[in-house]
């Protein structure tokens, strides 16, 4: 599993597994990624320091994963 955050769009990914995907948007600025046998293989959230609460709650979220903070 990997947890990126992109700073300049505000969109946190979460990516289960890397592989070709279909996106379904659940909700405005909310979407999920399937694989080919219909499992999650991705998330994404734009608009994440609002949502979450902060940029602190957010910069726990993705250190305390198994992922990887990006500030860029």
């Amino acid at each position: 599993m990997k947890i990126t955050y992109d700073a300049e769009a505000d969109a946190l990914a979460i990516i289960f597994r890397e592989t070709t995907v279909t996106t379904q948007h659940l909700a405005e600025g909310i979407a999920v990624d399937y694989d080919g046998e219909g499992r999650i293989a991705g998330i994404e959230v734009l608009d994440v320091i609002r949502r979450v609460g902060g940029k602190e709650t957010l910069h726990q979220v993705v250190l305390e994963g198994v992922g990887f903070y990006e500030t860029s």
